[in-house]
């Protein structure tokens, strides 16, 4: 199987469901956003986190390419193959929140993204995963979306900040708090 097809030669790409888009549609870029977000998990992991962060960033990853697939599928095709992102999913990030929130410290100022190296790197994927949660927002204002894409976007950065902060806390590397001047 060749990796290249040159049917994206003309700036479209193919969704999973046919047809033909612009590569800068915002589905296009929506998902692309997600699957930088995928990449970036990964290196966190590739930087050595903890067995159990690494557990709960694989489960994620999976999760991710089921996103990915859901937002490169418009909700109204015919096809029977795309698994669309279920209740479930963000189910399980709340009670992972939940869980992790409880062995940390409470939270009483802004802290500054750092840490571990692979704590540092969650941050940077937390941010990545906000700006695919925008980009995915602004899709949703013109056309219909699975109503669990955004909650699930949302409750993921929610939960790669509190997994930054448990990462640092059980590697023992302090919370730099944000200053005002």
């Amino acid at each position: 199987m060749k990796i290249y097809t040159r049917t994206g030669d003309d700036g479209t790409t193919g969704l999973f469901s046919g047809g033909r888009v612009p590569k800068h549609h915002l589905r296009v870029e929506g998902y692309g956003t997600v699957d930088e977000l995928n990449s970036a998990l990964g290196l966190a992991r590739a930087l050595g986190t903890l067995p159990a962060t690494d557990e709960r960033l694989h489960r994620v990853q999976r999760q991710l390419f089921y996103l990915g697939a859901d937002l490169a599928t418009p909700l109204d095709a015919q096809t029977s193959f795309v698994v669309r992102v279920p209740p479930e999913d963000i189910a399980w990030l709340e009670t992972q929140i939940d869980v992790l929130t409880d062995e940390l410290p409470p939270l009483k100022v802004f802290i500054l993204p750092g840490g571990v190296p692979a704590a540092a790197q969650i941050h940077v994927a937390r941010t990545i995963c906000r700006r695919a949660e925008r980009l995915v927002t602004a899709l949703a204002e013109h056309e219909a979306l699975n109503p669990q894409v955004i909650p699930y976007l949302n409750r993921l950065s929610d939960f790669l900040f509190v997994l930054a902060r448990w990462e640092n806390h059980q590697s023992g590397a302090p919370e730099e708090d944000w200053t005002v001047r």
